[in-house]
């Protein structure tokens, strides 16, 4: 290719035009400043252009932990719901899976076969009941319409997080809670049954954290409802025709543990973990998840499930994961857990005939060993 003969143009002119946008800049950039301090406005992207970053810089390790990470373990909904209209795969991906499938064995590609046809719905009638295919949905859907909250919380909590690895670990979840809405969706709908709107308690809950300021968002959100998503994933993912919310279960993991490698590299000022109308407002969002649980009590019982094993290890887990990254309550850990123990109890004694008292903190609902061991890492449990 020949080399393009340059133009002549006037060097004055040029250096003119390259004073006159120095002068811009400055002028422009100090109005936005003083905006900005006066508390009037000022520059809403939060981006670093003289070093090419966002502000806060590159934050390597956390793009590593969670943007990475995310990108590696991103699952398609087409090879593990085969059943389902999603098509995701890339060319390469549906050439490895036909190659999977040659090697697999007889039964194994039985079992396939049973999971790709559209006989999906009436396999499920085969292990459920009319009532438990709708406690299934009536619970599941409880994290269908999080999950479509959490998708509008964290596009508007993108914009809240500093540094380049900040914003692509929130640009994976924002993906993530997309792919979980309309792929949770479609399976509870293979289900059918009529999928319940939010409940009253759900719906205050929900729009109480979306409405949540600045990073307090991460509570609402990343602790208390991606937290409350962990634990159902992880308490129903064994049961038939839902081990795909193992892949769920796992995407969440990330999700709850965001907030604490987020805040290790910008923490909470003193004022944001202590302020105490912070302190009540977090209190009021972790007691307000509580009624969303007793409005689906039959529905887990259906199943077998205590409520209050679930309310008890969820409450052990938020509250854990709360006090390490920084979002203190109005009380310690302990207090809080022993206040709500004595609630469940007191409900309990109430509400059941020939019941004995017992500590519902120290309840575990999550099943599988994989997905214990995720949680382990993430909330640090204790016995």
């Amino acid at each position: 290719m020949d080399i393009v003969t340059n133009l002549s143009i006037n060097p004055r002119v040029t250096r003119l035009n390259h004073t006159i946008e120095q002068i811009a800049n400055t002028a422009v950039r100090s109005w936005d400043r003083a905006m900005q301090q006066a508390g009037l406005g000022g520059r809403k992207g939060y981006y670093d252009d003289e070093h090419y970053e966002f502000e806060g810089g590159e934050q390597h390790n956390l793009r590593t932990k969670h943007y990475d990470k995310s990108l590696r373990l991103l699952w398609k909904a087409e090879e593990h719901a085969p059943w389902s209209s999603f098509r995701d795969c890339t060319r390469d991906e549906e050439t490895m899976l036909a190659m999977t499938k040659k090697s697999l064995s007889k039964e194994e590609r039985a079992l396939r076969t049973r999971l790709a046809s559209k006989e999906f719905a009436q396999e499920l009638d085969q292990h459920y009941t009319m009532r438990q295919k709708q406690a299934i949905v009536n619970i599941l859907s409880l994290i269908g319409h999080g999950e479509a909250y959490a998708w509008l919380v964290s596009t508007e909590l993108l914009n809240e997080v500093r540094s380049t690895g900040g914003r692509a670990a929130l640009t994976m979840q924002v993906l993530e809670e997309a792919k979980h809405f309309v792929v949770l969706r479609e399976l509870i709908r293979a289900f059918n049954c009529p999928v319940p709107r939010m409940n009253a308690w759900e719906y205050v809950l929900l729009e109480r954290i979306y409405k949540s300021k600045g990073l307090e968002k991460f509570f609402g959100m990343n602790v208390v409802v991606e937290g409350f998503a962990l634990s159902l994933f992880g308490m129903m993912s064994p049961l038939p025709g839902l081990e795909m919310l193992k892949l769920f279960h796992r995407d969440e993991s990330r999700h709850t543990a965001l907030p604490g490698n987020y805040l290790k590299e910008f923490p909470l000022s003193r004022w944001q973990m202590s302020n105490p109308a912070n302190r009540m407002r977090r209190l009021v969002t972790v007691l307000a998840a509580l009624p969303v649980l007793l409005h689906v009590e039959d529905d887990l019982a259906v199943l077998g499930i205590d409520a209050f094993d679930l309310a008890g290890s969820l409450a052990r887990k938020v509250l854990k994961l709360s006090e390490r990254v920084g979002f203190r309550l109005p009380m310690s850990y302990d207090h809080a857990g022993l206040i709500l123990n004595k609630l469940f109890n007191a409900y309990c004694k109430s509400t059941r005939e020939g019941f004995a008292e017992r500590n519902f903190l120290l309840s575990e609902t999550t099943v599988g060993d994989e997905e214990l061991e995720l949680e382990q890492e993430i909330f640090a449990q204790v016995a």
